[in-house]
């Protein structure tokens, strides 16, 4: 690929990555969140009264962003720190009823966003953007890509 085709590759990247972002962020604010917090939400509905370590590491963001957004759900009544029961010194997160409640508002913002996405995509365009996004997503931070299905990667390296 010529230069100024990976370069024009690279800006449309970065412009539909940051479109999606402020796409799904007015949807958020609709509810009364912010850029971000919608991952600790959700992360949260999957494995509540994580610490804010665990968090981090899941999300792949520093401690000190976590315990700030964490302490802004707390503040807006979504979480609830709670000190744990063998290690006063580590708090644990867990969702209120108040934040249960707002799950399927988080979720469904996020699927508005995804069919705004994806609109005039089949599934199989879907499918192959996904997967050249992972390769791009592995080359950029150094990990080997991992197949999850078999018996695509043996169609596709009989194809090649």
């Amino acid at each position: 690929m010529a230069k100024a085709d990976r370069s024009a590759t690279m800006n449309h990247l970065h412009s539909a990555a940051r479109l999606s972002r402020t796409a799904l962020a007015a949807r958020l604010l609709e509810h009364g969140f912010y850029a971000g917090q919608d991952q600790i939400m959700l992360a949260l509905n999957l494995e509540d009264g994580q610490t804010p370590g665990q968090l981090a590491t899941r999300l792949g963001v520093r401690p000190p962003t976590i315990t700030k957004t964490i302490n802004r759900l707390q503040v807006q009544g979504f979480l609830e720190k709670r000190a744990s029961e063998s290690d006063a010194r580590q708090a644990h997160v867990f969702l209120t009823q108040n934040g249960r409640d707002t799950i399927r508002a988080i979720e469904k913002s996020v699927r508005k966003t995804e069919k705004q996405a994806f609109r005039g995509f089949d599934k199989k365009e879907q499918k192959l953007l996904g997967k050249l996004l992972q390769r791009v997503e592995a080359n950029l931070s150094g990990t080997a890509l991992v197949v999850h299905d078999e018996a695509e990667e043996t169609e596709e390296s009989a194809g090649a």
